[in-house]
């Protein structure tokens, strides 16, 4: 029962959890949050999150890892936050989680149900028609923070209401956040159309209570071939510099990177392709394992069946070494007690965050 918002302002009814039920325990909705900055957390950031989203329910979960090798769903493999009960469309895709400055956490995703057809959630293929806005058009995306984990706020943004400039907008895919040194303000970066044109990457400014953005999206990486459709941003500081990792649908389409530094601007465009795989994938997360120099490029490896998350490794970004996918025969990398995530990312935590979530969900103790 997520609280009603609009135009990116959340309502201020009584907070009420989504789900209370513990066999089906669901993260809780709240109007506000009791502090804008997240509690001191005792102990070294050396395990993991993720979050990521399942095409069967267009919904989110979380997994945890206490050494980024086997993660483990918090909730058994049930969602942790139901599409059908906080979307426009009753789904929603592409999650991203991040901890600011500020000690809290920030959640973004898509207000999309790619079926929404078929399970008679609407009468159209699509929310409009894709003659003019295109494959998987969506108004929204939704912005959610919380200080502990478990209780967030949440407000929908409709960029195409907001910005005059996107009042024609085809869709609002794959949303993520960083935080801006220059303005002193979370950046939320996503990706945009107008109408049935070409898909690029935008970014804009979001308020401090993290309920709308207030800054008219701007283009942040200048593709050679405009044409060519340019998703799934994925932005991280790593030495001084932003690494922008992205998916170009060029033939073949792959995952390439883009370095800069400023968070909002002056990429420069690199031709390599950079993931391992021989088919198609998409939505790349980098995240950097605990005392080390290692840093891990996840994506959605949606060109196999079943699909499946793949993984590779990095010290210098010039090399990038195949660790293989989750539960493949000598791969690292194991998914313990699901299958078949998608678009996901991963976040350090502590071992105490990991353990009150896992309480929480009736998990580990």
């Amino acid at each position: 029962m997520a609280s009603a918002v609009a135009l990116g302002v959340a309502s201020s009814g009584a907070a009420r959890p989504v789900v209370q039920q513990k066999a089906d325990r669901q993260l809780t909705i709240v109007p506000r949050l009791v502090s804008a900055h997240g509690t001191a957390t005792v102990g070294k950031r050396s395990a993991y999150l993720m979050v990521y989203f399942k095409d069967d329910t267009h919904s989110i979960y979380f997994a945890t890892s206490r050494d980024g090798f086997a993660f483990t769903d918090v909730n058994g493999g049930r969602p942790i936050l139901a599409g059908r009960s906080i979307a426009d469309q009753k789904g929603v895709r592409d999650p991203h989680i991040m901890r600011g400055p500020d000690g809290a956490f920030y959640m973004a995703m898509t207000d999309l149900h790619i079926f929404g057809q078929r399970e008679g959630l609407r009468t159209t293929e699509w929310e409009r028609p894709e003659k003019e806005y295109g494959w998987g058009n969506n108004r929204n995306i939704l912005l959610m923070k919380s200080v502990d984990l478990l209780h967030w706020t949440m407000a929908k943004v409709d960029v195409s209401r907001l910005f005059p400039a996107y009042k024609d907008a085809g869709n609002a895919w794959a949303p993520e956040t960083i935080y801006d040194p220059t303005t002193r303000r979370m950046m939320v970066y996503f990706t945009t159309r107008i109408g049935n044109g070409p898909n690029f990457m935008v970014a804009s400014q979001a308020n401090d209570a993290f309920t709308t953005l207030t800054t008219a999206p701007r283009k942040i990486l200048d593709y050679p071939r405009s044409a060519v459709n340019t998703i799934d941003a994925d932005i991280t500081l790593v030495g001084g510099k932003y690494r922008m990792f992205y998916v170009a649908h060029e033939k073949p389409g792959s995952i390439r990177q883009a370095v800069s530094t400023r968070v909002d601007r002056g990429y420069v465009y690199d031709a390599r392709k950079i993931d391992p795989e021989t088919v198609a994938a998409e939505a790349p997360n980098l995240w950097r394992r605990h005392g080390t120099n290692t840093w891990v490029l996840m994506y959605d490896v949606f060109g196999v069946a079943p699909n499946n998350m793949g993984f590779a490794e990095t010290t210098d970004f010039v090399t990038f070494r195949n660790i293989g996918r989750f539960n493949d025969p000598g791969s690292p990398m194991k998914a313990t007690n699901f299958v078949q995530p998608k678009h996901g990312a991963v976040m350090a935590v502590t071992p105490q965050e990991v353990e009150r979530l896992e309480r929480y969900f009736g998990g580990r103790r």
